[in-house]
Order: C-alpha cells, then sequence, then structure tokens
C-alpha cells in the first residue's frame, strides 16, 4: 500500500483554488470518495492529513479550498478575515464548495455516485451547507462545525444523510444552536444523527488546540471516538 497524492487546480468565477487529492494505489478502479472541508485558516497540513488518512481507509480523499490557492490564515484575525466574508454569503460559500465537488468527482479514481463530505469548524459549517443546499453528496460529518443556518435554503429537502460529532461544552455552538440544528434537520426530513461529548469544548479534533479562554481545546478520547462514529458512518452511506 502507498498512499499517492497530487493537487488539482480548479477554478470558480474566474479565481483558482487548490485541493489536494490522496488515494492508495493498491486499488484498482474508481472507488467511493470523501472531501475534506477546511478550519477557518484555510487547506492546511490538518486537512491534507485527514485525506490521506481517509486515503488509507479505502477511500479517495480531498481536502478542499474555499478560500483561493494559496490564501492561509496565520492568526485569529486573518482567519476572521477569510472565514467571515463566506459565513454572511452562505450562497457564495455553497457555489465555491459545489466547485470543489466538480473538481473531485471529475478525477478517473472516483466513483462519483459515492461520495460523502466531512468538515471541521468552519469546515463543519460548509458540509452542513452542502447537504442543505442538495450537492449530490450520500452522507456529511460535522465535526465541532457551526449550526448558523445559511438563510437560503429554508424549505429544501434533506436527501444527504447527516452527522454532527458535536463537544457539548463547544461555546461557539451552544446548546439552544444545538436544538435549533436538531429542528431544522427534522423539517427538512434529513436522516440525521448527533454524536455529543460531554466535558468537551470546540476544535476537539486539534492536536494544536489549547485556549480555554477562546474554547478551543484538544480532546483525544472525543477526538478518538468521533473518527470511530465517522468511519461507522462512512462505511454505511458509502456501501
Amino acid at each position: 500500500m502507498t498512499i499517492q497524492t497530487r493537487l488539482i487546480d480548479y477554478q470558480h468565477d474566474g479565481q483558482t483554488f487548490e485541493g489536494l487529492l490522496a488515494w492508495d494505489d493498491a486499488h484498482a478502479g474508481a472507488r467511493p470518495a470523501v472531501a475534506v472541508a477546511h478550519a477557518w485558516a484555510g487547506r492546511t497540513a490538518f486537512e491534507d492529513d485527514k485525506a490521506r488518512a481517509l486515503a488509507a481507509l479505502g477511500y479517495v480523499g480531498f481536502a478542499m479550498d474555499v478560500y483561493g490557492k494559496g490564501r492561509r490564515g496565520r492568526s485569529r484575525e486573518e482567519n476572521a478575515a477569510l472565514m467571515t466574508p463566506l459565513v454572511q454569503d452562505r450562497a457564495l460559500l455553497q457555489a465555491r464548495l459545489g466547485a470543489a465537488l466538480q473538481a473531485l468527482t471529475a478525477q478517473p479514481e472516483v466513483d462519483a455516485s459515492r461520495v460523502a463530505a466531512i468538515g471541521f469548524c468552519f469546515g463543519g459549517l460548509s458540509v452542513l451547507d452542502m447537504a442543505r443546499c442538495g450537492l449530490p453528496l450520500r452522507g456529511v460529518v460535522s465535526f465541532h462545525g457551526l449550526f448558523t443556518p445559511p438563510g437560503n435554503t429554508a424549505g429544501r429537502r434533506i436527501q444527504a444523510k447527516v452527522l454532527a460529532l458535536h463537544g457539548w461544552d463547544d461555546p461557539m455552538a451552544k446548546p439552544d444552536a444545538v436544538l435549533a440544528w436538531a429542528q431544522e434537520m427534522s423539517a427538512a426530513g434529513a436522516d440525521w444523527q448527533l454524536h455529543a461529548y460531554g466535558g468537551t469544548m470546540h476544535a476537539f479534533t486539534n492536536p494544536q488546540a489549547n485556549d480555554p479562554g477562546f474554547g478551543t481545546v484538544y480532546d483525544a478520547r472525543a477526538d478518538a471516538r468521533s473518527w470511530v462514529a465517522m468511519r461507522a458512518f462512512l462505511a454505511e452511506v458509502l456501501a
């Protein structure tokens, strides 16, 4: 088994974006794929490593990009400046996610009929929006994602299965927001699940997260449990 990678440039509205594709060359032919939506800093080594880990599980992993080729944040202020315009213009975010998904499904290694998406923090919001706006996915997994509804998908049915993996003590998605999200999912007819981890804050999958005052703290136990839950979910939806 050797995990192979290549960078893929793709376009949306005259702007170039760059994603990383990862696959195991021991598998022949097209196989299911899983897109990875990045956190607020942009596509970093964290997301690229998740794409490789998915390739090791037998999928094609694809670390997406919604900021633009080479655009990364290096501080809270830079991260917020990159993320906020897309949180405020969810139609643009959804269009960029759609362009990334098209780039993924065009790859010869990918079975375009069996695709899912996972995302972390801002990426969790992103994959929930992919489900909300009806992109052709079998399922999405949000890791410590934001639950704020986009405002442009009310009344739409959600066809993709949805799994939210959530730290119950996350100050960026408090219990009222979680309940509102559950009601939204039910109203949209979604097949949804919520796994909430007690005593767990935001960014619990990121080993670099260690700022209790900001609400971001790594939790090894929740990290491991959430990855197991994701694996079971992907095995179901991409079978």
